[in-house]
């Protein structure tokens, strides 16, 4: 037996009111009042894919040994740099991982699980996590800014402490042309919708999922659980009568607090089933892209066993509105604000500085000496103990899992920050070790000293002239 023994997710903590989307624009385009209902979550302007996935991926790993990372996104921010190994190194995967991206499709997700789940078949002990996230940009004033979402989903994979276990597959390509993003391009160019649901949901999905049935020779009535893709939502009653499932068997699309996360709403969609299934119950994903990725699974005894590790409840209910339209435009780019002098400074980036430092820019390593057990943030050439001294005689200690306590802390309006005031301030770790750092998802009186608190990856700023981003941790209340 081999499928999912393990599941993680991360949405962003502000969800965006949609109908502060809906009033921007309605002089433009009324028709958006249709749409005015819900919220769709919103990345910071320090969240992209990258940091997204590396949050999915920590959630699902846990302390599991894994031999490979296939990372799945249509929103990529390096087209020549490779995220999978970035997104490896933020979770403290080994630098023996084989990576794999998978892009260019919303059905990019869905197939990088199906390569991870023919890796775990053809090498018995082997585990593989498989991860897939978006932060797709709209143009604005589109329905897609309003149904787009924000978020990441992880797996993984292996033949020890099955959830759900692998059953069949199957997979039916066809060139259909419903949305594009040449190169280039930031948003998605999208033809009529009700074309796209008849010629496209109506037939490419029944079709696949209807071949997979036959070859296993499943019923339709028999499914527990489906999975269909979330641009597909409208389409979902439609779609189940014609395969033959019960309607009451779609998984909520989520469309109401999340929205359509693309390549990872499959994997979103599967870990919010696998929190309700019961043992024997069988759960179809299907995902669409230029075709339809059909797939199998049947829930097994430790779904009940490890309900507790399931579900995307802690994600859903981690939230915060955000009625600014404005700042959600800036933080994607979507208008050209003038970000005052102080934004004015050159970001280069040095790669030989970087690759020196990476293990704790991006591993979030500190160091401990094997003298004296004293822990240090960064690692120096000394011990930072003044009775100890010891020369380079360091071991090393993750970061990125331990919790800390806000020594001291400042919200400043003078200097720079997208998402102004800028905090930071420092940090004692439960362990040993302090450092200055940025703090993030911060509300109004919520940071004061003796503030516990998490760290997550980010981004710390970008180089405007070269179009890089540099990464580092930053520290968040509990």
């Amino acid at each position: 037996m081999f499928g999912i023994s393990s599941v993680g997710a991360y949405l962003p903590r502000r969800r965006l009111q949609r109908a502060s989307i809906v009033a921007a624009n309605a002089w433009s385009n009324p028709a958006l009042a249709a749409l005015a209902k819900g919220e769709r979550t919103m990345c910071g302007w320090d969240e992209d894919s990258v940091t997204l996935a590396a949050e999915a991926v920590r959630d699902a790993v846990r302390a599991t040994p894994v031999q490979a990372l296939y990372l799945a996104s249509t929103s990529f921010p390096f087209a020549d740099r490779s995220n999978a190994v970035l997104v490896a190194e933020a979770s403290g995967l080994p630098a023996s991982l084989r990576t794999l991206e998978s892009a260019g499709t919303r059905r990019a997700g869905t197939a990088a699980l199906l390569c991870g789940l023919d890796s775990v078949r053809a090498v018995p002990g082997t585990s593989v996590v498989v991860a897939a996230a978006e932060h797709r940009v709209a143009r604005v004033g589109t329905s897609q800014e309003l149904s787009f979402g924000d978020g990441a989903a992880a797996v993984v994979l292996s033949d020890s402490r099955v959830l759900a276990e692998f059953v069949d597959s199957h997979t039916h390509l066809v060139d259909f042309i419903d949305q594009y993003r040449s190169e280039g391009q930031r948003g998605v160019y999208q033809w009529e919708e009700r074309w796209i649901r008849d010629e496209g949901y109506l037939e490419v999905i029944p079709t696949a999922v209807a071949a997979l049935l036959e070859r296993t020779g499943i019923a339709a009535t028999a499914l527990a659980h489906v999975v269909l893709p979330g641009d597909a939502a409208s389409a979902a009653v439609a779609i189940a009568n014609r395969i033959g499932f019960d309607p009451a068997a779609i998984v909520d699309s989520l469309q109401a607090a999340v929205g359509d996360t693309g390549a990872a709403h499959p994997l979103l969609l599967l870990n919010h089933a696998l929190g309700r299934a019961r043992p024997g119950e069988l759960i179809l994903v299907a995902s669409f892209g230029q075709g339809c990725d059909a797939i199998l699974f049947r829930a097994t005894e430790q779904v009940d066993a490890r309900r507790a590790d399931l579900g995307l409840e802690k994600w859903l209910t981690r939230r915060v509105p955000e009625n600014n339209y404005g700042k959600f435009q800036s933080f994607n780019g979507l208008v050209d604000r003038d970000l005052g002098k102080r934004a004015e400074m050159d970001r280069q980036m040095r790669p030989s500085a970087f690759h020196r430092h990476r293990h704790f820019l991006t591993s979030f390593r500190a160091a401990v000496c094997n003298t004296c057990g004293t822990v240090q943030v960064p690692r120096g050439h000394y011990c930072v103990n003044a009775q100890c001294g010891a020369r380079a005689s360091f071991s090393e200690r993750s970061l990125a899992d331990v919790k800390g306590t806000v020594r001291t802390w400042t919200a400043d309006r003078l200097t720079f920050d997208p998402d102004p005031p800028a905090y930071f301030g420092t940090v004692d770790f439960d362990g040993g070790g302090r450092l200055s750092m940025d703090f993030v998802d911060v509300d109004s009186g919520g940071l004061d000293v003796g503030t516990r608190v998490d760290f997550h990856f980010r981004i710390k700023d970008i180089d405007p002239q070269r179009h890089f981003r540099r990464y580092f941790w930053k520290a968040a209340p509990l």
